[in-house]
């Protein structure tokens, strides 16, 4: 006779875990997980996760399905100690999040999560992340990308303090205006103006959701930047300066983070002490700001010396540039600093455009200092190709009109620091 025990079907193994406050919060995860793994998995709250994870059972998962939303960001560090405990036994981890914060989502992240997914689940989101770790990593290629990472251009030389340099922020008062490209290429004229006495210039993009200047210079973003900027209080010169890289061994760049953040993820005293080690240690300090007023504006408006304003010749600059000079005035921030220039501006011969610039610096009460000439598709191509217009383009009008700029900077900067010698 066949034992009624030959009978029971041996429970399928775990191989999953979902760990979270509540799963019952989480319906649409319950589903997905019982669509893609039947019953060979199971789920854990935050402390029984951390008791499992020190037991032997632990060795059999191929990865856990944390969910966490707004109400845990109360709770990120036992949150993290799961991270780390999932890591410690090879176990990898997927971040179900609802409604997370990016900064405590990028806390996550970097703890080691190997993936992400946002919730509500998009149809079939967490079939791809599980297909995703089940991939096996790419060794060869990892290992033959490690080099390249390494021979990233860092400064050399030592944080002394023993600079005041010029500091330069460009604004672009709309979409498009061109103030990455211009932030950019004066930069690079200003680090390149001597063959023999060139100044020592960086290149910080503050931007920190749509920056740029990585791109334009085909450089990587570092994630010691994040790091950074979230903690400036600790953070000595030195350190800044291993954050940054260096372009051609002539341009110093502190680029913006690899992950979108938001732009009130640093307080304006926070950038005071970036902007101000930046300008103890390099002759010159040329700043790509985001295109919103945020708090810290006027940490990076009060100490600039010349603040570039970038427009076109449209309502929607002139109706900006309206906008920002009665909001600068409210707050009694010195406007007077600001600098107009229009991108793409009309060519000699075209009188009638002239003729509006004029009409329109009038009836703005501003004046418009600097026309820069359209440099039409070279200057996308220049872009994509990660190089400044000197190097892609040296004959372009605009890389000529940025070069003669350069030049009047820093003769201008010269004759200053003869009349104080």
């Amino acid at each position: 006779m066949t034992s009624a025990a030959t009978l029971q079907p041996d429970p399928a193994p775990i191989v999953a875990c979902t760990i979270s406050r509540d799963v019952q919060n989480f319906e649409l995860l319950i589903d997905d997980m019982e669509n893609e793994l039947g019953e060979s998995w199971g789920d854990l709250s935050f402390d029984d996760a951390l008791v499992f994870m020190g037991q032997p059972d632990a060795s059999t998962l191929e990865f856990v399905a944390i969910a966490v939303d707004a109400e845990d960001e109360a709770d990120l560090s036992r949150i993290s100690e799961i991270i780390r405990s999932a890591k410690a036994r090879g176990i990898k981890v997927v971040l179900i999040a609802d409604q997370l914060s990016p900064i405590a989502l990028h806390q996550l992240l970097r703890l080691g999560a190997d993936d992400f997914v946002p919730y509500p689940l998009p149809n079939g989101a967490l079939h791809e992340a599980i297909e995703r770790l089940r991939k096996p990593a790419p060794a060869v290629v990892a290992a033959a990308a490690a080099p390249e990472v390494e021979a990233v251009a860092t400064p050399k030389f030592k944080a002394k303090g023993d600079r005041e340099g010029v500091v330069l922020p460009v604004h672009g008062l709309a979409g498009g205006t061109g103030a990455s490209t211009f932030a950019v290429n004066l930069a690079w004229e200003l680090a390149t103006i001597s063959k023999t006495d060139a100044p020592r210039v960086c290149l910080l993009d503050l931007d920190f959701q749509y920056g740029s200047a990585a791109t334009y210079l085909d450089l990587p973003r570092k994630e010691i930047v994040f790091e950074v900027l979230s903690d400036t209080a600790n953070i000595d010169s030195d350190t800044f300066l291993q954050a940054m890289l260096t372009f051609n061994d002539k341009l110093h760049v502190f680029t913006a983070p690899a992950d979108m953040l938001p732009l009130d993820i640093i307080a304006p005293e926070d950038i005071g002490r970036i902007v101000d080690m930046a300008a103890a240690n390099f002759d010159y300090v040329i700043i790509d700001m985001p295109k919103t007023i945020v708090a810290w504006t006027e940490a990076v408006l009060t100490r600039a010396h010349v603040y570039f304003a970038l427009m076109e010749l449209d309502l929607r600059s002139a109706q900006n540039v309206l906008r920002l000079i009665r909001a600068l005035k409210a707050e009694a921030l010195p406007h007077e600093k600001l600098r107009y220039v229009l991108n793409r501006a009309p060519k000699f011969t075209d009188l009638s455009g002239k003729s509006r610039v004029k009409r329109m610096a009038e009836s703005l009460d501003i004046a418009i200092e600097l026309q820069l000439p359209d440099g039409s598709v070279q200057v996308t191509q220049a872009n994509d190709h990660g190089l400044p217009l000197a190097e892609n383009a040296a004959k372009n009008p605009l890389r000529k009109k940025i070069q003669e700029l350069a030049k009047s900077l820093h003769d201008l900067n010269k004759g200053v620091e003869a009349g104080k010698a």
